[in-house]
Order: structure tokens, then C-alpha cells, then sequence
């Protein structure tokens, strides 16, 4: 990606998973943290939240990853693209699964960053320029 692309805001997908509607409120509040860092990053929101729910929380299918990566895709070419979550745990709790989430959004153009002010993108822009040369 060229310097210009990422002199603009990126493209913020908040992702995040709840498999009990008795841990909703954690949720609610969860994405209230979100909202709050994508204001104070200055960042632009993407239009909606990709979250996944009930059994899809838990397990490895995760359709909510999948369209949050293929709506990042879209995007990548135009701007700098990342998904926020509140936390690595919001991913996946399993570490392999994890990193196999966020190499899918690597895959995708954008990578992958917490509230809590973590990143991968110096892994994806690395990937991303050994993919290009």
C-alpha cells in the first residue's frame, strides 16, 4: 500500500462474539468501549458491527468474521482497514484460533487492533510486503 492510503483515517469493523443473552450487557458494554476508542482514535466507523452469536460465538465457523472480511476487502484499496475489538479474547479465547482469525483479516487487506491499544498491524504490514515483493 502506498504511503498516501494510509495518510487517510482508517476503516474501522468492530467485531466482537457473545454466546449467552445473559452476558448481552458485557456485550453492549463491550461495544460502548469500541465506539468510545474508534471517537478517540479519530478513525471512521464502518457502518454496522459484525458480531457473532449463540453457538457461532463458540465454535471455529465464524460468519460474522467471514462477512467483516469480505466487507474489509472491499475497502482495503481504498483506505487503510482494521478490525477493533475490545479485547485478543474477543477473537478467540484458543490462541491457534486466534491467530488463524487474524491472519484471516490480514488476508483481507487490513489487520487487527484492541482497545487496549494492541496491534498486529506491523505483523500485516510486514505480510503484506513480502506478499508484494
Amino acid at each position: 500500500m502506498t504511503a498516501s492510503l494510509y495518510a487517510q483515517a482508517p476503516l474501522a469493523f468492530v467485531y466482537d462474539r457473545c454466546a449467552s443473552s445473559r452476558t448481552r450487557r458485557d456485550l453492549d458494554m463491550r461495544l460502548l468501549a469500541c465506539q468510545a476508542y474508534v471517537d478517540r482514535m479519530r478513525w471512521v466507523l464502518a457502518g454496522r458491527r459484525w458480531l457473532d452469536l449463540g453457538a457461532h460465538a463458540l465454535g471455529t465457523h465464524r460468519p460474522a468474521v467471514a462477512a467483516l472480511t469480505e466487507a474489509m476487502r472491499a475497502e482495503a484499496g481504498r483506505r487503510p482497514v482494521l478490525c477493533l475489538v475490545h479485547t485478543w479474547g474477543r477473537l478467540a479465547t484458543d490462541d491457534t484460533h486466534r491467530l488463524q482469525l487474524q491472519q484471516r483479516i490480514i488476508e483481507a487487506g487490513g489487520w487487527t487492533v484492541t482497545t487496549f491499544g494492541e496491534s498486529d498491524e506491523h505483523a500485516a504490514r510486514a505480510i503484506t510486503a513480502v506478499r508484494q515483493a
